[in-house]
């Protein structure tokens, strides 16, 4: 039970929304991986690695895209906490079904850096799917999921 006494964390005794007060808690180093997939046609996978997309770099714009996704977090994820990021790495490896995409973010902080990693790598698919749309209309963005975790209370997890 929380402080409150709601068996729920984000909700007070009259079952209100509240941001979970993590004052108390240990700063500690935090990692976070997450990934996702752009499934693309040939077409666009052949235009990516030519490096000929019209609309230019598509990956460099999508790493951008990624790392400053996971900078607004508290901006789009009710009840997150703003913590202060010391690193978010954006990778994104061409294959043949399309793009791979894998997130690593860093902070030493009181609460995790999950929700940073899946918000950059769900944008860095959203910027790579506005990138070759014009090509690529069909462009499906799949399998978002946090890989690991380290840090914390609950120490590591890994899927």
């Amino acid at each position: 039970m929380s402080a409150t006494g709601s068996e729920f964390t984000h909700l007070d005794d009259a079952g209100t929304a509240r941001m979970v007060d993590v004052s108390s808690k240990n700063v500690s180093a935090r990692t976070a991986t997450a990934t996702g997939f752009v499934h693309l046609s040939p077409e666009c996978v052949a235009l990516l690695r030519a490096g000929d997309i019209p609309k230019g770099d598509a990956l460099s714009v999508a790493r951008i895209a990624g790392i400053m996704g996971a900078k607004r977090v508290p901006d789009l994820v009710p009840l997150c906490h703003p913590i202060a990021l010391h690193g978010v790495t954006v990778d994104l490896e061409i294959r043949d079904e399309g793009v791979a995409i894998t997130a690593v973010t860093r902070t030493a902080d009181r609460t995790g850096v999950e929700m940073e990693a899946l918000t950059s790598v769900s944008v860095a698919a959203l910027a790579l799917v506005d990138m070759v749309k014009a090509v690529d209309p069909a462009a499906v963005i799949s399998d978002v999921r946090v890989e690991e975790k380290t840090g914390g209370k609950t120490g590591e997890w890994r899927r």
